[in-house]
């Protein structure tokens, strides 16, 4: 098979490039090591930066989003038994962010995808990135019949996460990685519950942080801190609701509850791949980078790296021109890094750290404070929460004559 660009990985990162190339007449071939189901059915939760829901607007997948989503306009920081709002819509003049799940996201993204007959290939193993350095590369893999495929192109795009066979393909000697790893887990559920709150609310409590959220009318989705460490098995629903109500229930306020139809854990860490781009392949979404989602930039950073690198390849295409390319990862990582700044800043002000001191818990307390009384320090949280400006500006005029 020949294509322009072979991606590997049907993510957000993936299924949004590959989106994008289609509506610039670039032709791209997708492959995936799950099967469609898997990637529609794991339910990951959502939230779109202003940027983001904009982006999905001009580009014709974002109707399902604005009809099905939630628009939030700020959300409630608790602490020490108060809950105090940052007004993301008056702090940022207008910006909002979209509550809606990444799953249905990827959804949005396949049914473009098929709708337009072009190619995703689900179920394949033995993933394996040829000649990367040369300007044929190469991509071998095994199809879900057991037959060995190749995909020859002009550029590999690697959007197939952090363990994915991309980023391994760059020579270690060649690869700067950054990393953090957090002492905190995070045991998330979805329960049958009311709606909880129409915003958000992230809780900080001496017992450990929780995250209040909503995902439809009657499904909400709520995260407790545990040890990474710790077991599902060791937490019964009943465990679960008890210390959820000791974290977030307030004077004339008590959390509903209601079955618990999904709980898990997962740990937390940061990473950065600084080398993004090597040779005739490029990194995009969390192969090159993991946040916390304290600070809900997964997602996010995974769209605004392709659209860097679908401009790229557009003025390689139309023009000869590799500016854009050669850059992608100086331009990607700015926004990058100051996501980690912000995931990070969420993480550590508002997770109870075992191993501080009580000076380091009454700092920790002091900044809370300090971004819920200082309006300069409110919107410097809701400026980078709603997102920053993308880069590179977007091609809409042209996009939406395709």
């Amino acid at each position: 098979m020949r294509t322009q660009v072979g991606i590997i990985g049907a993510g957000p990162a993936g299924l949004m490039l590959s989106h994008l190339l289609h509506l610039q007449g670039i032709e791209s071939i997708i492959i995936e090591s799950r099967s469609r189901e898997e990637i529609e059915g794991t339910i990951r939760a959502g939230v779109l930066e202003q940027g983001t829901v904009d982006l999905l607007n001009a580009t014709g997948v974002g109707e399902r989003m604005m009809r099905e989503g939630h628009v939030h306009e700020g959300i409630e920081l608790q602490f020490n038994g108060n809950r105090h709002r940052i007004d993301f819509a008056e702090l940022t003049g207008g910006k909002q962010i979209m509550v809606y799940p990444q799953h249905e996201v990827i959804k949005d993204l396949v049914a473009a995808r098929l709708k337009a007959n072009r190619t995703i290939f689900f179920n394949v193993c033995d993933v394996k990135l040829v000649n990367i350095e040369s300007t044929q590369p190469k991509i071998e893999y095994t199809n879900e019949l057991g037959e060995s495929q190749v995909i020859e192109c002009d550029f590999i795009v690697g959007c197939d996460g952090f363990h994915g066979p991309s980023r391994q393909s760059i020579p270690k000697s060649k690869r700067v990685e950054k990393q953090q790893i957090y002492p905190f887990g995070w045991l998330g559920i979805i329960a049958e519950t009311p709606q909880v709150n129409p915003e958000l609310i992230y809780a900080h409590h001496e017992r450990g942080f929780a995250l209040l959220s909503t995902r439809t009318p009657s499904i909400q989705r709520h995260y407790l801190q545990v040890d990474p460490k710790d077991d599902i098995a060791n937490w019964s629903d009943d465990r679960i609701w008890s210390e959820l109500h000791a974290r977030v229930d307030m004077e004339g306020w008590t959390l509903p509850q209601g079955p618990i139809i999904q709980k898990n854990i997962v740990s937390m860490r940061s990473f950065v791949c600084e080398t993004m781009q090597y040779g005739r392949l490029y990194l995009a979404g969390d192969a090159a980078h993991i946040v916390p989602p304290t600070g809900a930039k997964g997602l996010n950073l995974a769209v605004a790296d392709v659209q860097v690198l679908s401009q790229g390849i557009r003025e390689f295409y139309e023009q000869g021109n590799q500016n854009i390319l050669q850059k992608y990862s100086q331009t990607c990582l700015k926004r990058i890094w100051r996501a980690q700044r912000f995931s990070w800043w969420m993480t550590t002000i508002l997770h109870t750290n075992q191993n501080h001191s009580p000076f380091e818990y009454g700092i920790q307390l002091t900044e809370l404070d300090n971004v819920t009384s200082s309006r300069n320090a409110a919107a410097n949280l809701a400026e980078n929460y709603v997102g920053l400006p993308f880069e590179l500006p977007l091609y809409k005029h042209e996009l939406s004559q395709k």
